[in-house]
């Protein structure tokens, strides 16, 4: 069985995970009632979608 012959830094292990992190969803403003949604989604406040009304609020 493979034992590691070192310790891995602290350093080493946050260069290999550098690309784990959060992102932040794309928001956009809604053309119905002007909140902020995220893209492609019913919004949340006035619930309409592409123009429509999607649900009744």
């Amino acid at each position: 069985m493979a034992v590691p012959k070192r310790r891995t830094s602290k350093t080493r292990q946050k260069k290999r995970r550098t690309h784990k992190n959060l992102t932040i969803p794309n928001m956009v403003e809604c053309p119905e009632c002007g909140e902020m949604k995220r893209s492609h989604r019913v919004c949340g406040s006035c619930g309409s979608y592409k123009g429509q009304e999607v649900v009744e609020k």
